[in-house]
Formats: structure tokens, C-alpha cells, sequence
């Protein structure tokens, strides 16, 4: 029987371009990715930027209960692997999820140890790495490229925003050029480059939400993530949310999937969405939120709407 030529330039008939197609096709199976927590902190937590950190975060409100830096890399992983054994037989291969804090933020020597060990792990294909735009350099960027030739390598940088005004008033310390900057360098050596965005920040109209998405198409990333404003505990954000809600605008989750949609059908084709919408616990949401609905089901609810309205990835795009 001859196989039918899919549908979008991605390679699938899948409304978008998507994390687990991307990988299917480069790495030929389904792949996990298993968090670990090396132990980095942050310049913007350290006092060398700032302290007190961006005013969003928390980062044990997406970290899982194996992250325990105590256990080491290769104590984690092994428990991570088990775990994602047990729960999702499919998974053939794996990649290290650097996640918490900065992940490049520690000399190179030092990097080099971690990263090494994370690759030694038997099943391993690869390493994605969590930081921030300000904390490379090029000798940090060319061993990442050394290890790129043989495993999967990425670096995801959180810019959050494309928005100067909005990365001071978060506490984020760095602009957007220093986040453009880094990224250009990252992908000038052939590493997967991502991108993660807040939708939802303070200060930021839905108007600017799509206008950014012109600046989001111009980086040369492949991967890009959303997630919804969160309000965690204890954090600087929940302290400005009780003293003033009204300068938060949260949508509920049906208004925020068909603005979603909207954002997705004015990204570059090529670009692969790894998420459009996070979760945490509810133990540590102090805002609206979308409550007990996990990412597999945010992810149907997306792709039920884009099926009923026939939208999809790149349709509104122009060079």
C-alpha cells in the first residue's frame, strides 16, 4: 500500500509542528526526557546580577521528587530512567534534562565533569540544558558544540520576554539583545537552540503577545516553549499580585487556547513547539489557574480546537 505524504511541511499530519514528531524523526523512536538538578544556582540569585531572583519563580514548583542534588547526576538519572521505565514502556532513549537554575553558570571545568558523567549513562542520547542568555561564553558554547558532534545537544534559554520594559519590571536582569546575542551564537555552531516565553506578564497587551511573534520568528531557534503566567507561592509575583490583582489579566483556559492558536498560526513553520501551556502542582499556585488538568489533556483541548476551526502552524506566516 503507498504511504500517504503527510499533510504540513513538519513530516506528519499534526496541526502543528510538535516535540515528540521532532524527535521521532531525528531520532528515529520515541524519546523521554528525564530532569536532573545539578546543583547550579543563579547570578540573578548570588547577588553577581541581582538577588532574590526573577519575580516569577520557584523552582521546585516543576521539579520532580527525584531532583535531589545529593544523589548526584548519575544517581538521579538512573532513578529518572526507572521511573519513566515504569510509567512510559515505549520510551527507548533518553535525554538529561538540565533544568533548575543556570545551568551553565559554573566554570567550564566544572561543566565538563557534569555533563561527561550525564552522557556516560547507558541509554543516554543526549542533553538539554536550562540557563539563562547572560551566563555563556565561547569557550562554554564550543565544548557544547564538541559534545553536539556525537549525542543530541540543546541549549534552551529562558528570555521570557521580547520586551525590555517588561524584563526589568520581573527582576530578569538582562535585555533582549543579550538574549538575541546568545542565541545567535549557540546556533552559529550547529547546537539545538530553544527559547522559552511567559504569556501573561504584567504590562503586556494581547496585541503585544502577537506583535512578539515576529521577533520570536527572526531568532534562529528550533525549539520554542509557552507557558501561562503562574503565580507561586511566596515568590515577588504573588507579593505584587495580593497588593494589586488588577494588574494581572488571566485567561481562562478555552480564551487562552484560541489565543494560543492565534500565536501559532503566525509561527515560522520549522519551529517546533515543545509546550504551549505549563503545570505545577496546586500546592504551590497562589493565582488563577487552570487546576487539575495535565499537559496530555491541555494538549488534546488545543488540537480539538485547531481541527474544528481547520488553523494550523504557520498558517498566518510571511517571510
Amino acid at each position: 500500500m503507498e504511504k500517504t505524504a503527510a499533510k504540513y511541511p513538519w513530516g506528519d499530519d499534526r496541526r502543528f509542528n510538535s516535540y515528540a514528531g521532532y524527535f521521532s524523526r531525528l531520532l528515529g523512536g520515541r524519546v523521554q526526557k528525564v530532569t536532573v538538578n545539578a546543583g547550579f544556582t543563579c547570578p540573578n540569585r548570588d547577588g553577581t546580577v541581582s538577588t532574590g531572583g526573577c519575580s516569577f519563580c520557584d523552582n521546585a514548583a516543576f521539579t520532580p521528587s527525584y531532583c535531589m542534588t545529593g544523589g548526584g547526576v548519575a544517581w538521579q538519572l538512573n532513578e529518572g530512567i526507572e521511573f519513566h521505565r515504569n510509567r512510559y514502556r515505549r520510551a527507548g532513549k533518553y535525554l538529561v534534562y538540565f533544568q533548575s537554575f543556570s545551568n551553565t553558570y559554573a566554570p567550564l571545568e566544572r561543566l565538563r565533569e557534569i555533563y561527561m558523567e550525564a552522557l556516560s549513562v547507558p541509554g543516554v542520547a543526549g542533553i538539554i540544558v536550562g540557563t539563562r542568555p547572560d551566563c555563556v561564553d565561547e569557550a562554554k558554547l564550543d565544548f557544547f558544540a564538541s559534545l553536539a558532534r556525537d549525542k543530541y545537544v540543546a541549549i534552551e534559554y529562558g528570555v521570557e520576554s521580547c520586551y525590555d520594559t517588561t524584563l526589568q519590571s520581573i527582576n530578569r536582569g538582562h535585555d533582549f539583545e543579550c538574549a538575541r546575542r546568545a542565541i545567535e551564537a549557540t546556533a552559529r555552531r550547529g547546537i539545538h537552540t530553544g527559547a522559552h516565553f511567559i504569556l501573561g506578564l504584567p504590562g503586556e497587551t494581547d496585541d503585544m503577545l502577537i506583535s512578539q511573534t515576529d521577533l520570536i520568528n527572526s531568532l534562529p531557534i528550533t525549539t520554542v516553549k509557552f507557558h501561562q503566567l503562574q503565580i507561586f507561592k511566596g515568590t515577588e509575583m504573588h507579593r505584587r499580585y495580593e497588593a494589586d490583582p488588577g494588574a494581572f489579566h488571566f485567561k481562562p483556559l478555552d480564551e487562552y487556547i484560541r489565543f494560543f492558536a492565534g500565536i501559532l498560526r503566525r509561527l515560522r513553520p520549522d519551529l517546533v513547539i515543545e509546550r504551549f501551556a505549563g503545570e505545577a502542582p496546586p500546592r504551590y499556585h497562589a493565582g488563577p489557574n487552570f487546576g487539575l488538568i495535565r499537559n496530555d489533556r491541555l494538549l488534546a483541548m488545543l488540537e480539538q480546537y485547531l481541527s474544528d476551526n481547520d488553523y494550523y502552524q504557520g498558517q498566518l506566516y510571511s517571510e
